[in-house]
């Protein structure tokens, strides 16, 4: 029996791509503002993105939410509380989109949402648009992560802000801890980035403690040079001792071969596998560097950059909650195929407001640091990269501690719902 029109329906929201310490923030502010609507029956989650969708691991979320701490839990857990996946869907296929259809109708779902970056983008996208030319009374609505920094149509994205605040706070302790041997020292900090370079420009805020470092700093907006690399080191360490160079993942050289290119297979959405840059750098240090005693280390920040919830900036969990929260207030209004932007009024004081974005003009895009923000010779960044930075990494969390260490929510997620459970 068809129901009545204007009958609440099911919203389902998924995570995918990369985690970061702000996600669960975003997927806290839709739950908050689903669970609020007359027109939704149930916030449902699918357990593993869009792979555990289609294996129709599904939970009811409006059962496990029940009390304020959960939801300030969820607020400061880090990574994806319903867990993620890389997988890709074509952009036509008879069957996959059928089989899509047919689990929305099923669990009734009138507001899909994902949150995720460019790759889980071009997924809402194209579903968006599959359902739009099906006839199908289904929205598909974007929320943004990413730590890259890197979606187009909107200022920065949520979970971007705590990982630079957790770059910035490590290149300052790291370079304290390169200074305490008087032996000549150089430190490479290698963080996450590789097409954008957004989040190892953050390193740079490590000054606005007070110290000098980092000394250099190589985005992959720019050609790499490994023998002025070696000029600037060489002519760095003789003057200060000891130095620290911040680098992204994703440097590469003028033919466009990646510094740290692994060998390694892509993934569904054509991405190699990165990581070592810094190692490689430290290498050519220790051949071409000719100077007595120098004593040369590789860190990889790795997956700690984006899971550090103890770092976070209390500015971007707020923002990442109200992307949520106006997601899904979007969707109920008949808002699809969008996803929800932020755009910055000033700076000082620091003022957003949030928009939204076409998928089409977001989908498959890249934002890149603006050549302007790179000083000349491509190894620092500039005074307005500065001003845009700062107010991203700034206020305190609410640490939710116990016995000293934190304490985090978790799904039940094995506990899936069948879809008559749910209507």
């Amino acid at each position: 029996m068809a129901k009545a029109k204007g009958t609440p329906k099911n919203m389902l929201i998924a995570q995918s791509g990369g985690p970061s310490s702000a996600i669960n923030a975003s997927i806290t502010g839709a739950i908050a503002r689903g669970m609020a609507s007359t027109k939704i029956r149930n916030v449902l989650g699918a357990v593993n993105g869009m792979q555990g969708f289609l294996d129709r691991k599904i939970i009811n979320i409006s059962d496990q939410m029940k009390t304020s701490e959960d939801f300030d839990l969820l607020i400061h857990t880090p990574a994806h509380a319903l867990r993620s996946s890389r997988y890709k869907i074509p952009k036509e296929g008879k069957e996959i989109y059928g089989k899509i259809t047919e689990i929305l109708k099923d669990y009734d779902i009138g507001y899909f949402f994902y949150n995720g970056g460019n790759d889980s983008m071009d997924t809402v996208n194209k579903l968006a648009d599959f359902l739009r030319e099906a006839g199908e009374d289904i929205t598909a609505v974007g929320i943004p992560k990413t730590i890259d920094n890197d979606l187009e149509l909107t200022d920065h994205t949520p979970g971007f802000g705590s990982a630079a605040r957790y770059v910035a706070t490590s290149a300052a302790e790291v370079y304290l801890d390169t200074c305490v041997y008087p032996a000549p020292a150089v430190t490479i900090l290698e963080v996450m980035g590789r097409n954008a370079g957004w989040l190892t420009a953050a390193a740079a805020l490590a000054r606005d403690t007070g110290l000098p470092a980092p000394h250099l700093i190589y985005l992959p907006e720019v050609d790499f040079d490994p023998d002025n690399f070696i000029v600037e080191v060489t002519r760095l360490v003789e003057k200060e001792r000891h130095i620290l160079v911040a680098v992204s993942e994703g440097i590469h050289t003028a033919d466009g071969n990646y510094l740290a290119d692994t060998g390694a297979a892509v993934d569904m959405f054509g991405h190699k596998t990165l990581g070592g840059a810094a190692t490689e750098l430290e290498k050519l240090i220790k051949e071409k560097v000719k100077i007595d005693g120098i004593k040369t280390r590789a860190i990889q920040l790795s997956t700690l950059q984006r899971a550090a919830a103890h770092c976070a900036s209390s500015v971007d969990l707020a923002e990442s909650y109200q992307c949520g929260y106006r997601a899904v207030e979007a969707a109920v209004n008949g808002k699809t195929d969008i996803m929800i932007t932020i755009a910055r009024i000033s700076d000082v004081p620091y003022v957003v407001r949030y928009d939204e974005g076409k998928l089409d003009d977001i989908a498959n895009k890249e934002k890149k640091v603006p050549a302007g923000w790179i000083t000349k010779g491509g190894t620092d960044v500039s005074e307005e990269m500065l001003t845009y930075l700062r107010p991203l990494v700034t206020g305190e969390t609410s640490e939710l501690l116990k016995n000293g260490l934190p304490r985090f929510f978790q799904f039940d997620l094995e506990k899936t719902v069948m879809p008559w459970e749910v209507k």
